[in-house]
């Protein structure tokens, strides 16, 4: 389903059918219509079918191969140029804590001077936000198809601070587990919450880059004012790259700390296990020598208290081993 947002006559409106002739150049317009001088088109297709390709390849003038890769909504963030129109794809992410992962949605964007194109799944916060704004503030779609690129990437940023921030929150919650738990149990949260950072960085990085792009004004579409302002959009791309190295440092630390207490937990273990069976030694040799079937010399003192004297030599062989282990500081 496509969505025309038209700005003309200095009001934005949503319409059903998209003239074409508002797609011509300023000056074809000018000649054929000075109403419709100066029209700014937005088109917003959520959940694409075959028949949105058709108006995008024939009314848009779109190349078939971008439609193609729009709607099959799997690719990386990249911005390609064409004749007379960018196009760009971003990636905006929605972290859900309780599956532990991140899930990323692409969002495509063909830019030119007098439209602008979005395809996304019809569920994108930051398109939807925009959306509303144009028709409550009839000055916002008049500002230009780049301003509103900008206006839509800077709030799909702004949605990425609150999801990194809940990843901080988590990886902080598994610092304290880690440091009053100390379970093996904490491998599992800790390698997912390592999976997480990794897809963090694997999201923002290259988008990083694809506005960093926008704001060198390698492209004729981009203004110098607009280039500063895309600026401000990849420094906050920057700081989350930044942040995603550091939470990468941050968990690695933390695996090495859980495993390293889980490895001591485990020889604490070991150690009273051996004790425990050093301990039972003496026992074991007392038992079966004087269990065996053949005639033995008799301890000192009553036949009769032959068993309570072996039992009597059995705790002394074990205390006095006990003893030699805590004065070894074995134990």
């Amino acid at each position: 389903m496509i969505r025309y947002f038209v700005h003309r006559g200095g009001r934005t409106e949503l319409v059903d059918r998209l003239d074409p002739a508002w797609l011509s150049p300023p000056a074809t317009q000018a000649a054929s219509s000075g109403a419709d001088a100066g029209v700014i088109v937005w088109a917003d297709v959520a959940e694409p079918v075959d028949a949105d390709g058709v108006v995008l390849r024939e009314v848009f003038g779109l190349q078939e191969l971008a439609v193609e890769a729009a709607f099959q909504r799997e690719t990386n963030p990249k911005v390609e140029p064409y004749d007379r129109y960018l196009y760009i794809v971003l990636h905006g992410i929605n972290f859900d804590a309780i599956e532990h992962r991140f899930e990323t949605h692409e969002t495509d964007f063909f830019l030119s001077s007098k439209f602008l194109v979005t395809v996304h799944d019809g569920q994108r916060r930051s398109i939807a936000h925009v959306s509303d704004v144009c028709m409550r503030a009839q000055h916002v779609l008049g500002e230009g198809t780049v301003a509103l690129l900008h206006r839509i990437v800077d709030t799909m940023v702004d949605h990425y601070r609150p999801e990194v921030d809940e990843l901080e929150a988590r990886l902080g919650q598994i610092e304290e587990e880690v440091i009053e738990r100390r379970q093996a149990s904490l491998t599992g949260d800790i390698l997912a919450v390592k999976r997480d950072i990794t897809t963090l960085r694997r999201i923002v990085v290259p988008q990083r880059d694809v506005v960093g792009r926008l704001a060198r004004r390698e492209f004729d579409l981009i203004g110098q004012e607009m280039a500063y302002r895309f600026r401000d959009v990849y420094d906050q791309f920057a700081r989350m790259a930044d942040d995603a190295i550091v939470f990468q440092d941050r968990v690695t630390g933390v695996l090495d700390a859980h495993l390293a207490s889980v490895s001591n937990r485990l020889a604490d273990v070991s150690k009273v296990l051996a004790v425990i069976a050093a301990l039972f030694g003496p026992l074991t040799v007392i038992t079966g020598l004087f269990g065996m079937n053949v005639p033995l010399p008799t301890l000192f003192g009553n036949p009769e208290y032959q068993f309570w004297e072996i039992i009597g030599l059995m705790v002394l062989s074990s205390t006095v081993l006990f003893i030699w282990f805590k004065k070894s500081g074995w134990w």
